[in-house]
């Protein structure tokens, strides 16, 4: 998809707040630091539509973007981060978790897991999750441009080993550095939405 048109609609952190729309929505969740503003601004040809923050933990709220007048970006708060206070992490983990399993607009979940590590205990959950609901996911391996080409396969079976990858998913190695990857997610989000 070519994105000439792509805008922050609302920050909302309660259904209530959610766009009145019957538009698809594509949400986005990973780790704090695992490049999902990098991954939004890479796919929409911008900058920094989503902004990319030093300090991890930043997103709180539910982001929801409006690309293209075709479908909804929902970016989710990066989990995972430790500077934030256990009953913030358990606010945010209600809200996600009754956006992902009660949201009718919501086709597919792009799930970011950083390349160059074993995923975490909360990439594992989360994966668990989607499955769990039925939720299709789309699981994109951030930051490839980090590691020698030759050792991607390696790192590829680890990060599917670890989630007990189901091969009908989708697996995406990305790079916003180097653009690798962006042509398969939008197949991914397209097919997803159709």
């Amino acid at each position: 998809m070519k994105v000439h048109q792509a805008e922050i609609v609302i920050s909302a952190v309660a259904p209530a707040q959610y766009p009145d729309t019957n538009l698809p929505e594509i949400a986005l969740a990973g780790r704090s630091n695992v490049g999902k503003s990098s991954f939004i601004n890479t796919l929409i040809d911008r900058k920094n539509l989503a902004r990319t923050s030093s300090k991890p933990g930043k997103t709180q709220t539910l982001n929801f973007y409006l690309i293209e007048q075709a479908l909804h970006f929902v970016d989710v708060p990066g989990y995972g981060y430790a500077k934030v206070s256990k009953t913030e992490r358990a606010k945010w983990g209600k809200m996600i978790e009754t956006y992902l399993a009660e949201r009718q607009q919501l086709r597919a979940v792009v799930s970011l897991v950083d390349l160059r590590h074993a995923p975490s205990q909360e990439d594992i959950q989360m994966y668990d999750f989607l499955k769990y609901y039925e939720i299709p996911v789309i699981v994109v391996a951030t930051k490839a441009d980090k590691i020698p080409r030759s050792k991607w396969n390696k790192h590829e079976s680890r990060v599917k080993k670890a989630l007990s990858f189901d091969a009908n998913d989708t697996f995406i190695l990305f790079s916003a550095v180097t653009k690798q990857g962006k042509e398969e997610a939008w197949q991914a989000i397209e097919e997803a939405i159709k």
